[in-house]
């Protein structure tokens, strides 16, 4: 007979979860697993909300396991370490982005990219290597193996921080890979949410020229005076999209709605590339024609691996760069899954797990 989330562990743990697909979270007695040899186990204090997390617990990706505590933006504080922990200490401050685990043999792996693991281990809505769920950061302690925790630099805010543990590296590297970082070039930003304005952030911080591509007009003002974008988009007027044919070296499209593509391309230089790093639940076009006129390219981008996150949250910190948050306690997560799902929010829920978290 299969164990209850709450006696599966040794060592109890408490938060949020959705029990369904209605996605209403309530609290959630569970447990995590004693601390191994290789693990990190420490007190959640803050965790970023993704749409991801809305997504997963709506099971509109189909690949929900309920119940669903989510969250993989966690920062916290070392609790307690295994006998063989080489890179962590009681005290030190620490995040767990999108991964807990991975085969660390394959080439993915072995490339430092654990993230294309073919046997990845999601942070949350996944299965871990002893066959028990993973639940994410919406919870009071967590429990990682030493290689998916990142160290969290001095200078780098806590609670807004957090999302840059999914939002940031989902941005950066992106920029890295496709080599969309070097100073002068021009990129498009597709979308101003969660995504978007941290990748607005990044690119102004590579020293690129940011257009902001969007359908809204009213988000004009905060892409440029206060994000730092260079223009400004409104991709439903033909005229302004016309006007900007063939003028960006790359575009990073972090929309996850259906929408046309072709419009995109068409701004794009030749040998421009087109990055979607969000996740349509639908597939969209893709007319080939204006792909061969200018040897152009649409490729796709997903999170980052553990070493280039960690030189990421080393970059931001650096930079000055921060997801802007609206910090919110624990009872507030159903209000603010309204909320996001009316993009009511500028730009990322961050909860306070630490202060605001009453166990039952």
């Amino acid at each position: 007979m299969a164990k209850s989330p709450e006696t599966e562990h040794p060592v109890p743990a408490y938060g949020y979860a959705a029990r369904d697909s209605s996605a209403v979270f309530s609290p959630f007695k569970f447990s995590r697993r004693a601390t191994g040899e290789k693990d990190v186990k420490f007190k959640v204090l803050y965790c970023g909300i993704c749409h991801s997390d809305l997504h997963m617990a709506k099971n509109e990706w189909g690949i929900a396991q309920y119940p669903v505590v989510p969250g993989h933006e966690i920062v916290g504080v070392v609790t307690e370490v295994g006998s063989k922990v080489e890179k962590f200490k009681v005290g030190d401050k620490v995040g767990v982005g999108c991964l807990v685990g991975s085969c660390l043999s394959c080439d993915s792996c072995s490339n430092h990219l654990e993230n294309y693991c073919p046997s990845q281990i999601w942070t949350y809505c996944a299965t871990y290597s002893d066959g028990t769920a993973t639940y994410g950061g919406y919870s009071d302690i967590m429990v990682a193996d030493e290689h998916f925790v990142l160290r969290w630099p001095e200078n780098l805010p806590l609670d807004s921080g957090a999302p840059l543990l999914c939002a940031g590296i989902t941005t950066y590297s992106p920029l890295r890979y496709y080599g969309l970082d070097k100073p002068g070039m021009s990129i498009g930003v597709v979308g101003l949410g969660g995504l978007g304005h941290v990748a607005v952030k990044m690119a102004k911080a590579f020293g690129v020229k940011v257009t902001v591509i969007s359908t809204s007009l009213k988000k004009k003002k905060e892409a440029i005076e206060s994000l730092g974008a260079d223009s400004f988009l409104v991709s439903t007027n033909p005229e302004e999209m016309q006007a900007a044919t063939s003028t960006l070296d790359g575009i990073i499209d972090t929309v996850s709605a259906s929408h046309p593509i072709l419009p995109l391309i068409n701004l794009l230089k030749a040998h421009g590339k087109l990055v979607m790093v969000g996740a349509p639940d639908k597939p969209l076009e893709l007319p080939v024609f204006p792909l061969l006129l200018g040897r152009k390219f649409v490729g796709g981008s997903a999170i980052g691996g553990l070493k280039e996150t960690q030189e990421m949250l080393d970059f931001a910190a650096k930079k000055g760069i921060t997801a802007d948050v609206e910090v919110i306690p624990f009872d507030y997560v159903n209000t603010a899954m309204e909320r996001l799902l009316k993009s009511d929010v500028k730009y990322r829920f961050v909860i306070d797990v630490a202060n605001t978290l009453k166990a039952a």
